[in-house]
């Protein structure tokens, strides 16, 4: 029995490593676009009417 709740345990464990590390790529990334984006709208306020 204890050993079944090992293995289960690991693998919680690696699935919430996996899910953690794509998340914070997934957020690095939008802020890089977020940031670039951004940049691009300052570059380009002369050209912009309101």
């Amino acid at each position: 029995m204890d050993e079944k709740l090992y293995k289960k345990v690991k693998s919680v464990g690696v699935s919430n490593l996996v899910f953690g590390i794509l998340i914070m790529l997934f957020g690095i990334g939008a802020g890089i676009m977020m940031l670039v984006n951004g940049a691009r709208l300052l570059a380009h306020k002369s050209e912009t009417l309101f």
